[in-house]
């Protein structure tokens, strides 16, 4: 890095120098690569700059200890300032990556991105989100801190920290969180609002003119108001004062200026372009930076910044010396702790899960699941989570574990909990009809680590946090998402409530793993993928109504679930002359097909519980399991055939809804639309000309 302190004119505070070298490394930065959002990094440099080196406790040596305070840039578009501020703190971010600021290949994307950027907690850009994701890690710091903490030995304690913006606050999602977090009296939860007043398209006064304290004091939040964005004692008094209040998630709104200091300051032109060389320039000129050389780091700057190294290992190496003294007087927290810590699951966590017997009659898979869940979940101490209001449709409840809520709360407040604890250590957590709250809050929980976060609800209702549903892909993040009734089965709700698309739409979503099991003992299996499977969420699709629990005896096993797609029941005694390929409820049709036509057809039936599974196998097991040398194919799914012409190709036939449903019973619903046995024998009749 430059480091010519002869260039740089006296400022009046080495505050002062720091904080300009954060603004106008953002601005080079974006300059260079034409592209970005210059103007948050020069109007917010100063509040991140009070929080990073006076507050949040990290440590750039190791950015996943785990007792760091979290920061969450959930204006993710002033990306620039984030990765300032971790490269002059010391995290492996070289000054390379940052003139490479979103080039091909770089660390330094336009958008934080966890994973790839070291010290990114969350992947933020859209916004709203990261508001939410605070509140997860919030609530995962509370649940763990409730469970291991002892008096006089709080091994887990940390502050959740965000920079918010007037973007964040004006999506829905945020409203969502910050209600939730209001409610559930998040103390350690610490947000700035950036509050210049300014969007990509306009000012605040067109489009966002409620009074924001107000609104979150109605919430149940504490807040402060800071009249200069460049009062850094004004800060430091905030954050401290928010941290005084234990009992109320606390936001500041400090007043700050777009592209401070630059020509296009207070503008919507300084919001999401470069300042342009000319403006680069006066913008210097003005904050008394040199012109030259661009992306300078003066000594004294770093000098001041690169205390975080030393800082942070000393503090993380103190609370490893606290780890030490905690195992030794309470091992058996203390293993599981780690263990949590480690993601390193109980060697028998599933020992208590049993194999359904044989009925014709079966049960609906959101049923079994909920048994499933039962016989695991007192294994898995970091596994928590909850719905949308629809805990006993989803059967999502963990029995007698306790809701999650602040402790603070009367007992008599407490109507419809579930028994057992309650407090920051129950499990159940009851997001109220908040499903896009729930995806980012569960994205958040994920994050901080040590939890195994699940959220329910319908599958119609998926759409609503859909994008944090991508996020979570995109991030890798572990959220196993329970999504019942998932066709037009459900019958009487009608089309809305219908989910015909949605099985396509979040099959799209690249690293997201969709499985829907054909009977309750691929249920069993689809459970134990989701806990096995690392780095990725995963998407449980469930049936409402009953289905036949398939006599494994006869059928193969439903570990074949495992592969994604397996040969449920083979043609007896030749090769297939036809194969049908079924998912969910739609398994036991194909089977029953498969027997009304054995005499006529040699007959193959795959199970297809998970086309991301399947996907992921050799190419020897795909010719296994779908030869190409039989054309003749049928997919039997109750949604829509977009994607099954992978897998049935040009001559082959999907039995699928492509149109909305209706309001009739379901079993009305099935035979309408052509899920029946005969239809599917007449298809396959057709198909091979017999």
């Amino acid at each position: 890095m430059s480091t010519n302190t002869s260039l740089v004119p006296n400022p009046a505070t080495l505050d002062e120098l720091c904080i300009n070298t954060i603004r106008f490394l953002s601005v080079d930065a974006v300059q260079k690569a034409d592209s970005g959002h210059p103007g948050l990094p020069l109007g917010a440099a100063a509040m991140a700059y009070v929080l990073w080196t006076r507050f949040l406790r990290h440590n750039p040596s190791d950015p996943d200890w785990f007792n760091r305070d979290r920061f969450v840039l959930s204006a993710g578009h002033g990306s620039m300032l984030l990765y300032s501020l971790l490269h002059l703190t010391g995290y492996d971010l070289s000054m390379e990556e940052i003139k490479q600021f979103r080039q091909w290949g770089s660390k330094t994307p336009g958008h934080p991105e966890r994973g790839v950027v070291p010290g990114v907690e969350v992947t933020t850009g859209p916004l709203g989100q990261g508001f939410a994701n605070g509140v997860g890690i919030a609530m995962a710091e509370a649940y763990l801190a409730a469970r291991y903490n002892r008096p006089g030995d709080a091994v887990i304690d940390h502050y959740t920290y965000a920079l918010v913006s007037d973007g964040d606050l004006m999506e829905g999602v945020a409203s969502e969180a910050a209600s939730l977090a209001g409610h559930l009296r998040l103390g350690k939860l610490i947000y700035l609002y950036d509050d210049n007043r300014i969007t990509l398209a306009s000012a605040t006064p067109v489009t966002f003119t409620e009074d924001h304290a107000m609104r979150f004091q109605s919430y149940g939040w504490h807040t402060q108001k800071v009249a200069d964005g460049n009062d850094l004692e004004a800060i430091d008094q905030a954050i401290r004062a928010a941290q005084e209040v234990t009992d109320r998630p606390s936001i500041i709104l400090v007043r700050t200026h777009i592209g401070y200091g630059s020509p296009k300051q207070d503008s919507t032109s300084a919001h999401g372009s470069p300042l342009g060389p000319e403006d680069v320039k006066l913008t210097k000129e003005k904050l008394g930076w040199p012109l030259t050389p661009d992306f300078l780091v003066p000594s004294e700057a770093s000098d001041h910044f690169r205390r975080a190294v030393d800082v942070g290992k000393q503090q993380a190496a103190k609370w490893e010396e606290q780890m030490v003294i905690y195992a030794q007087k309470y091992p058996d927290p203390a293993k599981e702790l780690r263990s949590l810590i480690h993601d390193i699951l109980p060697a028998d966590w599933d020992k208590d899960i049993k194999p359904f017997p044989a009925d014709a009659k079966g049960l609906a898979t959101r049923a079994a699941s909920g048994k499933i869940i039962q016989a695991f979940f007192p294994h898995l101490p970091g596994f928590i989570g909850g719905s949308a209001d629809l805990n006993t449709s989803t059967n999502t409840e963990l029995k007698d574990a306790g809701n999650f809520e602040s402790p603070l709360m009367k007992e008599g407040d407490l109507q419809g909990a579930a028994g057992g604890v309650w407090g920051y250590e129950g499990r159940n957590i009851q997001y109220g009809v908040r499903e896009h709250a729930m995806g980012a809050i569960a994205n958040g929980m994920a994050a901080h680590g040590g939890i195994i976060p699940y959220c329910a609800t319908f599958l119609t209702f998926s759409d609503y946090m859909r994008p944090s549903i991508r996020l979570a892909a995109l991030s890798e993040l572990k959220v196993i998402y329970v999504f019942t009734h998932d066709s037009i089965a459900m019958g009487e709700d009608g089309p809305t409530h219908q989910p015909v698309e949605l099985l396509a739409a979040l099959r799209a979503i690249p690293e997201l793993v969709v499985i829907r099991p054909g009977d309750a003992n691929e249920t069993i299996t689809a459970w134990q993928m989701a806990i096995l499977l690392p780095d990725k969420p995963i998407a449980l699709i469930l049936s409402r109504q009953n289905m036949p629990t398939l006599d494994r005896s006869k059928y193969a096993s439903a570990d074949g679930l495992r592969f994604g797609g397996y040969i449920l029941s083979d043609a007896a005694n030749a090769a297939p002359e036809l194969i049908l390929i079924a998912t969910g409820s739609e398994v036991d049709l194909a089977i029953a097909a498969q027997e009304k036509l054995k005499s006529r057809i040699a007959v193959r039936v795959v199970s297809m519980p998970s086309w991301e599974l399947f996907e992921a196998q050799t190419p020897e097991y795909h010719e296994q399991v779908l030869p190409a040398a039989v054309s003749a194919r049928i997919s039997v799914e109750a949604g829509i055939s977009q994607g099954w012409h992978r897998y049935t190709g040009d001559k082959g036939i999907n039995i699928a809804i492509d149109r909305f449903g209706a309001s009739a019973p379901g079993p009305v619903m099935l035979r309408e639309f052509g899920f029946t046995v005969d239809n599917i024998c007449e298809q396959a009749l057709t198909l091979l000309k017999k």
